[in-house]
């Protein structure tokens, strides 16, 4: 017996509204009686964190509400944000025969089953109605759950009803993500399962995994606008240049007393003149980066003071900061990443014009130095899930010499200062554009609705209980007016109110972006025609290799 997976046109990365297609090979070199072949599309986001230990105050951070476990347990929280089950077998052929086993043969030889999955947009773990037809709650125990010689028969799905338990919210699909080990992981992959029944006949599971990056969300449109970082620095004036002790003779006269004062007064004249600079980075507003693109960064010098010395730029580095922020149930941990981008430390560029140049002056560094520096395909893109969330920084570092820079084995520079340039809120898209019928579709919605979630209607206004006076005009006008006007609140689901943290009166609402549209992006086809090629991207680093998070417990 052998189970495999072929994916037909399988290409570097999957993305929202692309199709997962393919077939499932079983390999059989004896009959077997099958009760169905089941495909499962799923994704999950795993986390999961220690308990820390109430008696040690230093490291001790108490977690908002009640302690998950005991002190150094580990609690671990999953969100299924994706899953869809299809049956493959038996088809339409074989559910026609009447069968009193609950199974089909199938003849020795190799039999092929096809599939095909629709990627959507946003996550299912936040729609309540979903899960809970799934496990026990809608009644459905399986595939074929009433058949088998037993009685036994059936394919187990997801248990739903463990769901609604966890906070969730509505956001579009977080993008492949390891590197995390025993603390956070989100991993795609498809499931194959043959029932077989039978009382001592197990079922058969194959999987394989796949890589995911998300479409981004519409940019918004281009303006004049640049967010900036900059940095005013004045050099430390020079010493006077040491003279020597010159010894007094007899053949000393007052001309030379004169002409060593005159010296002195120059040097202190020269010490009194140090140049002062201005570095700006700048950014097209909003910040935004783009995965696999270089940074569209402007660097300008702007001359402070009216020195004619000359400053010169001899270093320059971008580092990309990821703050990746991991949650399971109410302890919360942050992760930090590291990229650089660009490292060059033998530059010699002159940040000044000229020595007449007038003080305010700008000189624009040219961007040969970042222009060909795209970010590292290891860098996803900024994300929001129900229990991880990845964010970014861009820091920059510039060293700026007085003077020329000195070339050699030992290079000496008189005065070298290191400005850190910092943006704390950066924002990274993955460069796969939505659809053009996708971002059209927004213009035309007045408001976000939920994709996955549908809202009920908002429940009528409680009554007063104690008895009213009756109400002419005259004192229903008089009551409107004392009445302070009521906050606007979306509505909310009784049979499912939402979880407050400690100290929080409103309860947090998450929609997806207006343009990601389930009922709209269901007729639409994907961001990729066959003309684009997709870009790299290896957030993982083997989507084939076994979870790095500790077993739970089913």
């Amino acid at each position: 017996m052998s189970i495999r997976i072929a994916l037909d046109e399988r290409p570097e990365f999957y993305t929202n509204l692309d199709y997962v297609k393919g077939r499932i090979i079983l390999g059989l070199n004896r009959p077997e009686q099958v009760g169905n072949i089941v495909v499962k599309l799923e994704g999950e986001s795993v986390t999961a964190l220690q308990v820390p230990n109430p008696y040690n105050g230093e490291i001790f951070q108490r977690p908002l509400g009640p302690m998950p476990g005991p002190p150094g347990s580990v609690v671990t929280e999953n969100h299924k944000i994706l899953y869809k089950v299809q049956q493959v077998f038996p088809d339409e052929y074989h559910s026609s025969t009447s069968n009193p086993y609950g199974a089909f043969p199938l003849q020795p030889g190799e039999h092929e089953f096809p599939f095909k999955f629709k990627l959507p947009i946003n996550n299912a773990c936040s729609d309540p109605n979903a899960m809970s037809k799934l496990g026990g709650l809608g009644g459905v125990g399986g595939f074929g759950s009433g058949g088998g010689i037993f009685g036994m028969g059936g394919v187990r799905v997801m248990d739903g009803t463990k769901q609604l338990l966890l906070r969730h919210v509505t956001r579009t699909l977080p993008p492949s993500l390891t590197g995390y080990p025993m603390e956070a992981e989100i991993r795609y992959y498809i499931k194959v399962t043959v029932q077989r029944p039978g009382f001592l006949k197990e079922n058969w599971r194959y999987q394989i995994g796949y890589k995911f990056l998300p479409i981004e969300p519409p940019r918004p449109p281009k303006t004049g606008r640049e967010a900036f970082a900059r940095r005013p620095f004045t050099f430390r004036p020079r010493s006077p240049a040491p003279q020597g002790k010159r010894k007094s003779s007899f053949f000393s006269s007052k001309g030379d007393k004169s002409s060593k004062d005159g010296t002195h007064a120059s040097d202190s004249q020269d010490a009194a003149i140090a140049p002062s600079i201005e570095m700006s980075a700048r950014l097209p507003h909003p910040a935004i980066l783009t995965c696999n693109q270089p940074i569209p960064l402007r660097l300008i010098a702007k001359k402070l003071v009216d020195c004619p010395e000359q400053l010169t730029l001899v270093s320059f580095q971008i580092d990309l900061i990821g703050i990746t922020e991991v949650q399971s149930h109410n302890l919360h941990d942050k992760k930090m990443n590291r990229w650089v981008v660009v490292s060059n430390a033998e530059l010699s560029i002159p940040l000044t014009s000229g020595p007449d140049t007038a003080v305010g002056s700008e000189v624009t560094v040219s961007d040969s130095l970042w222009k060909d520096k795209p970010l590292p395909n290891t860098v996803a893109p900024s994300f929001v899930t129900c229990n991880l969330s990845r964010r970014y920084e861009m820091e920059l570092k510039l060293g700026v010499c007085w003077g020329k820079a000195k070339s050699g084995f030992i290079s000496n520079h008189p005065q070298t200062i290191y400005l850190p340039l910092h943006f704390a809120s950066v924002e990274v898209f993955s460069g796969v554009t939505p659809p053009a019928e996708l971002v059209e579709a927004v213009k035309n919605h007045a408001r976000p609705g939920r994709a996955t979630l549908s809202t009920p209607p908002r429940l009528p206004p409680r009554t007063n209980s104690t008895p009213a006076s009756p109400i002419t005009p005259q004192n229903q006008n008089q009551t409107q007016d004392q009445r302070p006007p009521m906050p606007h609140r979306p509505p909310q689901d009784p049979l499912y109110p939402p979880q407050l943290q400690p100290g929080q009166t409103v309860p947090p609402y998450d929609d997806a972006p207006p343009s990601y549209d389930e009922a709209v992006a269901e007729d639409l086809s994907g961001p990729f025609d066959g003309m684009q090629s997709r870009p790299a991207y290896s957030g993982v680093t083997n989507e084939n290799a076994p979870s790095q998070m500790p077993s739970q417990k089913s």
